[in-house]
This record gives structure tokens, sequence and C-alpha cells, in this order.
């Protein structure tokens, strides 16, 4: 556990984290299916409901704050299903991580790739 601390900014999808945020990823799982994403666009309180999200969880869905889903316990695996339905990529979702717009971080993939 102590090198897990030691990352600055990490947040860490331990047991504890994956329990707390069940719900919310079984929820972004279900985005697989067509019509799981058209019944979450139709009504997404209800859909929260659905999945008995926490008020934490649904408050960064409402928000789109992908960094308040990783703090309720989401795992970017999942929340990457949300994300396609914002018409996010990972790249989008990389900048909003680290703090970058998409163009610092697709540069900054770039410079790592120099390395």
């Amino acid at each position: 556990m102590a090198s897990q601390d030691s990352i600055p900014g990490t947040i860490m999808l331990d047991g504890p984290m994956a329990t707390k945020g069940y719900p919310l990823n079984k929820m972004c799982y279900s985005f697989n299916n067509a019509s799981a994403r058209d019944e979450f666009r139709a009504d997404e309180e209800a859909y929260y409901e659905k999945f008995k999200l926490t008020e934490e969880q649904k408050q960064a869905m409402r928000q789109r704050d992908v960094i308040g889903m990783l703090e309720a316990g989401g795992s970017i695996y999942y929340l990457a299903k949300f994300a396609g339905i914002l018409g996010l990529n990972v790249q989008d979702v990389g900048g909003l991580q680290t703090g970058m717009t998409t163009d610092e971080f697709k540069a900054f993939l770039v410079k790592q790739g120099e390395v």
C-alpha cells in the first residue's frame, strides 16, 4: 500500500474503491447495449435510480465530472463507455485526468514516444 500512496494525484481502484464504485461501473457497463444508451438518454435520473447510484456518483455524472466519477469508485475502463456517449475519446479523458486540454495531452503523448 505504501507505494500506492507515493503517486501524487493517483486515484487507486483497490478493493474498497471497487466496492464503492460497483453501481456506477455496472451502469456504465450496460452502455455496451444500444438500448441501454437510448434509455439513459431518455431519462438520466431514472437510469441512475435503476442502478442505485449514490448521490456522489449521480452528482459526478450530472456534472460530467470524470475525476469525480473516479473518486466515486469508477473504473476508467467502464467510464470509457460513458465517455463514448458524450462523444469523448481516450485523449479527451486523458486530458481531463491530467488537467490538460486534449491537444496538450496529445502533444504530451507524442513527446513521450520520442524518449
